[in-house]
């Protein structure tokens, strides 16, 4: 037997009340926890304690009992089975997410190789247009068809004239078209160049081109005004990407309704880069030998430099004459009587004077759209390049409101003397459009 005293600190709030060190004695059995670990077993105190004790004695006086030891098995089992499911399920997630991965790269490369323009042989061409069955165009630069790829994908097929003539057209095409992927570019699928046969393949847009919209009052009106606003802002944003958004500045050169093409969404997609040009974005001017746009639409720098340098700033002149197409309803180079003038300089005149523009009215927020389609156009046909505004800032002026446009100089030659850097309307551009945006 051993006996133990406990400090009277610990044992002076007792249950029982104060004790003495002699009243409080602990007694156990050396034996029977031998005779325990003997059986290999644990052991541990048996209370016997007697309830009638008094209250100024606390005795504890027991044996010891013995009880098992907790398998190791059973404490393992269960730790083990537990890092066995985490390590499977670690294990599952991760061959998911690397399959995932796999399947993420897998479609972007599948994307990236079908952005790249492929390579037919002219058999192949004959068996994409069905023998050039489904014919749905043709112009001075050749013959459209419509055509399908082996997965059902619908093309536009086009195959060129006067293949011996037009090989840097060709050539500049595929090159340029390569370096383009926008939601407002036509997307180039392939090309053959087969001896002296020659053809581009351009992903298919079913509504066709813009003009088949713009060039009778029934079509035009069946759009909208508010869907014209918005094509005409998808077109400032496709030639803002082709000038700003790629490695070099691509400037197009043609852009018109014809070449203005709209999917079954009425997504419009910039087409036809056969007179295209790449310079570096630093690169102010650019050289052109002849001029090959479609009269109305041509800045007209390209026919004589006394009006200012090519360059990007032509294709906002383009892009002005197609804006006041819109709004016409009718093509620039035609006019119904020998009487009628110049569209762009009538609209101007009644637009200066604030008189009613005669254009037909459908739905409330028509006239601001008309103006504003008017006002921005009339900036961009501004005669001298450097009046003109930059695409970035025709954007901003298309996204923003109409009624605080200004009304600019007249744009026509006639009424405009050659201006210098000094007292340019560059100038006046700049100072009454800094609300929009800084020049570039």
């Amino acid at each position: 037997m051993y006996n133990m005293s406990l400090p009277y600190e610990i044992l002076r709030h007792s249950y029982y009340g104060p004790i003495t060190f002699d009243d409080l004695r602990l007694d156990w059995s050396k034996l029977e926890c031998g005779r325990c670990k003997a059986r290999g077993k644990n052991c541990r105190f048996k209370n016997n304690n007697n309830s009638s004790s008094s209250k100024s004695q606390l005795l504890l006086n027991g044996s010891t009992e013995c009880f098992d030891k907790p398998k190791q098995g059973a404490v393992l089992g269960p730790t083990f089975l537990l890092v066995v499911v985490i390590a499977i399920y670690h294990g599952y997630r991760s061959n998911k997410m690397k399959k995932a991965d796999q399947v993420k790269i897998d479609k972007f490369l599948e994307d990236y190789k079908a952005l790249k323009p492929a390579r037919y042989s002219f058999v192949d061409i004959k068996k994409i247009t069905n023998q050039f069955h489904d014919k749905v165009g043709q112009g001075g630069y050749g013959i459209v068809y419509k055509g399908k790829l082996s997965n059902d994908v619908h093309v536009t097929v086009k195959i060129l004239n006067n293949v011996k003539g037009n090989g840097d057209e060709f050539i500049n095409e595929v090159e340029t078209m390569g370096r383009i992927h926008y939601i407002n570019v036509v997307r180039l699928v392939g090309y053959c160049a087969d001896g002296f046969r020659r053809a581009l393949l351009y992903e298919f847009l079913p509504n066709n081109s813009l003009e088949k919209f713009i060039s009778t009052e029934k079509e035009k009106n069946s759009l909208g005004w508010e869907k014209l606003h918005d094509i005409a802002l998808s077109i400032a944003k496709g030639i803002e990407y082709l000038h700003l958004g790629c490695d070099q500045r691509i400037l197009h050169f043609d852009i018109k309704p014809h070449n203005v093409l709209l999917d079954n969404k009425f997504t419009l997609k910039i087409s036809d880069f056969g007179l295209a040009k790449l310079c570096s974005k630093e690169q102010s001017a650019v050289s052109m030998t002849t001029a090959r746009e479609t009269v109305g639409y041509i800045a007209p720098e390209v026919f004589s430099r006394n009006f200012g340098n090519v360059s990007y700033k032509s294709d906002v002149y383009s892009f002005g004459m197609l804006l006041l197409d819109m709004v016409g309803g009718r093509k620039n180079t035609v006019a119904q009587n020998t009487s009628e003038c110049y569209f762009p300089e009538w609209i101007y005149k009644r637009l200066d004077q604030g008189e009613d523009l005669g254009i037909q009215i459908e739905e409330d927020g028509d006239a601001e759209i008309i103006r504003k389609l008017t006002i921005v156009g009339l900036w961009c046909i501004q005669w001298y390049s450097v009046d003109r505004p930059s695409m970035k800032v025709v954007v901003q002026m298309l996204e923003g409101n109409g009624e605080t446009l200004t009304v600019p100089h007249s744009p026509f030659a006639s009424t405009n003397p050659m201006p210098t850097r000094g007292t340019t309307g560059g100038s006046t551009f700049n100072s009454e459009l800094e609300v929009i945006s800084k020049s570039e």
